[in-house]
């Protein structure tokens, strides 16, 4: 490892805080613990961003996809790479000038390995510490002033499919970990550290054991009701449960009132559905825990059995609001099926699910009614499910695309508006499952697509803003391709997103009007941020094509099969960008 340093930095932070035990706050990924991708900073509003001008650049010297979002700490800027994860601190002083690089040595072996493109979602501040978590899986702890390691932990076993994509989220004095591995039949779990020496604390797992996914069958509750004994276990057939997949490779959010953490869990292994009967519990669902014991409180499965590869792990936005007529603490989560969902984070009651992309078919609706026998299923319609036609079979037109009418890029929410702002594909895809076999440390995968727009339209993205308490679209602008980057709002009253083309936008909050765009050097999958030093707001992103929608640039790959069909999906995104890894900060003018 390599570690350059300067003497140490005193550091605080300067962004809006995030709610935590003590005084010093963590500097999170999603802004706040609430994941609402929302800043106070209102210098830039919506009569004056059409004045931004870059500030400075920098070239983070990867060219592979750039997702998630530089961290600010007091005067100091941390920036990410994707693979080999390299970080970077910057001194905001002398407009980005290096002063410390972590560069760890990391096996290339584990590229291959990863699902969709060597990316990684960006660093955690907490307690002085750095948190880095490789592709490897291997876990970091970082001297903030220094880069100087301080400990590291292995996660998990890339000889076994297991990788790390996502960031992490400290919690009092814990760190929260997921991981990726479900296209290889990883048993994927979720894991809380020591922040201040590594230890593992405890391990809930996705599927099996009542006591390995830390469940109590009494006391776990389901849609209001306990789960009962072997709630997953009974839903697999046989020891299946031991290659299920269920990753959480998405994000983390934390109420510190309930003290409870939230995420999602992904795609049961295999792809071919015709293999794992059953709901295969608790893949796909969302789960509420206790940081300190790993304790889950309540639990729901938004896609039972899956057969499209709807991974349930986009984030959960916390927020508080009036919802039939009394105040709820209300958890939103835009899931890759199509439909956004909205429950009582406290006892996780399903009060909304409605579809934020009108092309979506493979189900009519999601039974909302309490008394219902189904409640809180889906409505499927058997003609976009993939299993009724059987395997070697293709069933066409199913809507979303496996990557789902919204991915892992993050949705924003205002609470000036009371609307949250969401990136979204608008893909569609023709299905055929086959059988495969398991082998450790191979793709177990079991299926292959072809992802293309609806039937008759042209556009495969759009960013929307959506009411959560009615389940309704408030707005909504169409783009040419699927937008991945995450959203974020602010208290200037506008909305900024980025492109896959790789222009940075800016659009009122109230109606979506276009306020503003700049050509970035290559397709942005990075999330922006916004942050203020020395009195002055900055907004800042990274561009750098990748992701699934842009592996076949970041890659090199031009089958119009690979990238589970992204590579033709998006082939036209090749006339409008190309590889790239740089940093764009921006400013008002003085």
């Amino acid at each position: 490892m390599k570690i350059s340093a300067l003497s140490a930095l005193i550091l605080a932070l300067s962004a809006s805080p995030a709610p935590a035990a003590g005084p010093d706050q963590p500097a999170l990924q999603t802004i706040d613990y609430a994941n609402t991708h929302f800043s106070a900073l209102d210098q830039i509003e919506a009569g004056n961003v059409s004045r931004l001008k870059v500030a400075w650049t920098f070239s983070t010297g990867v060219l592979r996809g750039h997702e998630g979002a530089p961290l600010v700490v007091g005067s100091v800027m941390y920036v990410h790479t994707p693979f080999p994860n390299t970080v970077y601190a910057l001194d905001l002083d002398r407009d980005g000038r290096i002063l410390w690089r972590y560069e760890p040595r990391q096996d290339a072996n584990v590229i291959p390995v990863m699902c969709c493109d060597t990316v990684y979602r960006g660093l955690a501040y907490a307690g002085g510490k750095l948190f880095l978590h490789q592709a490897d899986t291997t876990l970091v702890a970082l001297d903030a002033a220094t880069g100087t390691p301080l400990w590291s932990v292995k996660n998990g076993d890339p000889a076994r499919g297991e990788t790390n994509t996502a960031t992490v989220l400290p919690v009092k004095d814990k760190l929260i970990v997921g991981i990726a591995g479900g296209e290889y039949g990883a048993r994927c779990h979720v894991t809380a550290y020591d922040q201040a020496t590594g230890r593992r604390l405890w391990r809930a797992y996705a599927t099996g054991p009542d006591a390995d996914m830390l469940v109590d069958p009494e006391r776990t509750t389901a849609l209001g009701k306990p789960i009962g004994r072997d709630s997953s276990l009974t839903s697999w057939d046989g020891d299946q449960w031991r290659i299920g997949g269920g990753c959480s490779w998405g994000w983390f959010s934390y109420d510190p009132v309930l003290d409870l953490v939230y995420y999602g869990t992904g795609n049961p292994s295999t792809w071919n559905p015709a293999q794992r009967p059953g709901d295969n519990r608790w893949a796909m669902s969302i789960v509420a825990r206790n940081p300190d014991t790993g304790l889950a409180r309540w639990l729901y499965q938004m896609t039972p059995h899956d057969q499209w590869d709807y991974d349930g792990v986009n984030e959960m936005i916390l927020t508080d609001q009036d919802l039939g007529g009394r105040p709820r603490k209300l958890l939103t989560h835009f899931d890759r099926n199509g439909f956004g969902y909205t429950l009582d984070r406290a006892t996780g009651d399903l009060l909304v699910a409605e579809k934020f992309d009108p092309s979506v078919n493979w189900a009519a609706r999601i039974e909302q009614d309490p008394a219902a026998p189904d409640y809180g299923r889906p409505v499927i319609d058997p003609r976009f499910a993939p299993e009724r036609s059987g395997e070697d079979e293709t069933t066409t037109g199913i809507c979303p695309g496996a990557l789902g009418a919204k991915n892992q890029q993050p949705a924003a929410y205002s609470p000036r508006t009371r609307l949250f702002y969401v990136p979204t594909n608008h893909m569609c895809m023709d299905y055929e499952p086959f059988h495969v076999t398991f082998t450790p440390g191979q793709p177990y995968v079991g299926a292959t697509l072809t992802l293309h727009p609806p039937e008759g339209e042209a556009h495969t993205g759009a960013f929307l803003a959506w009411d959560g308490t009615t389940g309704r679209i408030a707005w909504s602008k169409p783009e040419p391709f699927s937008v991945w980057s995450g959203a974020l709002a602010t208290a200037g009253g506008i909305v900024f997103y980025g492109t896959l083309e790789g222009y940075l936008k800016a659009v009122d909050a109230r109606d979506g009007r276009e306020l503003y765009r700049f050509k970035t050097p290559s397709g942005i999958v990075g999330n922006v941020t916004t942050y203020s030093h020395r009195g002055r707001q900055y907004v800042a992103v990274l561009s750098g094509i990748g992701g699934w929608a842009g592996i076949g640039l970041a890659a090199g790959l031009t089958d119009p099969a690979d990238g589970s069909g992204a590579v033709g999906g998006y082939a036209a995104l090749s006339h409008y960008t190309a590889a790239g890894g740089q940093l764009t900060v921006f400013a008002l003018p003085d």
